[in-house]
């Protein structure tokens, strides 16, 4: 099975220059926990993600105000992303490897053109890639953010 065919197509995304309360709103809005960060709406090149976390923990506890502060002052930059024509299997390893539950998928442009979450996998996946993810990603005490660093 490809991602193509599990993944959340077209995902809400936003650019490093939004506010954190109208990004909070788009999570809402979109029932998810993750947004790609693109460049810009016309090239749509990844850029980062901003997590629900990174909204509470690099930004509300740390005392910055959501109306007036940007996304790329919480962001990850260092983003794993997945390619549109991988395999399940290969997205499986890479959210395993890089201990992450959402990954963005991305086109042979790098255009941002959807997203793949551990629910995806559970609902459309196999019962065994499934249980994998869930174990290894929650045995290693893994975050909701999809980075390894913050910009």
């Amino acid at each position: 099975m490809r991602i193509q065919d599990i993944m959340t197509a077209d995902p809400a995304c936003c650019t490093p220059d939004m506010r954190l309360q109208d990004v909070a709103r788009l999570m809402l809005d979109n029932d998810c926990g993750e947004i790609p960060v693109v460049d810009n709406a016309k090239s749509m090149h990844l850029v980062g993600v901003v997590t629900d976390r990174d909204i509470t923990v690099r930004g509300v506890a740390e005392g910055k105000d959501p109306a007036n502060t940007n996304v790329a002052d919480v962001m990850s930059s260092s983003v794993v992303s997945a390619k549109i024509d991988d395999s399940v299997e290969d997205c499986v390893e890479l959210m395993e490897e890089n201990q992450i539950r959402r990954i963005p998928i991305v086109d042979a442009q790098g255009r941002c053109c959807g997203i793949v979450a551990q629910a995806d996998i559970a609902l459309r996946g196999d019962n065994r890639e499934t249980g994998e993810v869930v174990r290894d990603v929650s045995r290693r005490g893994a975050g909701d953010s999809g980075m390894h660093t913050r910009m």
